[in-house]
Parts: structure tokens; sequence; C-alpha cells
């Protein structure tokens, strides 16, 4: 199930640095094939097709520039993804989204996704929003870990979503002790 979760402000954002190495640049043109490769790769509970970037982001490369990331190891290949996009109409506000975040299976556990998390929230700030929320699967319980740890909180608006964030919780708790 979709869930989403909210930050209802852009305050002490967590900080979390890159590992000796990496970095973090804005997008280029071209890099839709990194973020294919890498969606392709890291998310299996969505599809992910060139299609699917053009209708997450569109074409405007200065808008894409500004506010797509992408994580690069020490020699410079692309091994993350995350984006500070924007939602003019979540539940009637503006509101900044941290969007389709990624981390190649191989450099996943590194700490790589909070130092990406820190940038890309730190991005939306830098680009006046401010609160923000995000969409995950039930199923992302690693990610989910990762969007409590900065602050994000579950926007429960039906029983059925209540139910689902309590089955989450419960596994959270499991995999902690």
């Amino acid at each position: 199930m979709r869930l989403v979760m909210v930050r209802s402000h852009l305050e002490q954002i967590p900080e979390f640095g890159l590992p000796l190495g990496f970095s973090i640049r804005t997008f280029r043109p071209g890099d839709e094939e990194h973020w294919l490769r890498i969606h392709l790769a890291a998310d299996k509970f969505n599809e992910s097709s060139p299609e699917l970037f053009v209708r997450a982001f569109g074409s405007d490369i200065s808008r894409l520039g500004k506010r797509q990331l992408y994580l690069c190891d020490g020699l410079g290949a692309v091994v993350g993804t995350g984006t500070a996009w924007f939602d003019d109409d979540f539940e009637g506000a503006r509101f900044g989204r941290v969007h389709y975040m990624a981390i190649m299976p191989e450099h996943q556990g590194r700490g790589l996704g909070k130092a990406l998390m820190t940038a890309v929230c730190r991005r939306l700030g830098e680009l006046g929003h401010d609160q923000t929320y995000l969409s995950t699967s039930s199923l992302r319980l690693p990610a989910i870990r990762l969007y409590r740890l900065f602050g994000f909180e579950p926007l429960i608006q039906s029983g059925e979503e209540g139910r689902v964030w309590a089955e989450v919780t419960a596994s959270l708790r499991r995999d902690r002790s």
C-alpha cells in the first residue's frame, strides 16, 4: 500500500555527511538514463521507465538542475538519486516533496541514503519550502525507518491506512530488537 508521510517544517534537518570519496551533484542533461538505471535496480515496488521520468518531472532542464540530486562514488559513477520536488496543492497547500529516492543495491547500508536525504531536505529549504511530504510503499521498511529518522510522520486519512501503519510500526520495532 502507498503511504504518505509529512514533515511540518524544514528546521533542524538531521546532518549526515558523505563517506570519503562520495559526492552529490545536480541534474545534467542525460541523467535521465542514470535515474532509470538506479530505479530499475533499486526499486522493486514501482515500475520505472523513461515515460515515468517525464510524467514525474517534465523536461524543464533548469528546474531539474535545481531540484534533482545525484550521488556519485569516488570514480564519479552515479549510484543514487533523490529529488527535492514540489506540489502546489498537497492537502490544499504548497509543499516540498521528497521524490524518488533510490540508492543502487550494492551501495545500500553504508549511510548514503542518510546523506542524500540531508541534501534533499536542505535543498527543499533553499528553494523556499517550509514543509514537505513523501509517499512510499508499506513494504519499504528501511526507507520508512530513514524517513522517521528525519522527522517524517504518518499521514493517516482512513482506517485502512491506520491499520497498515500499525503493522509497519510493529515490524519496525521487531526489526530493531
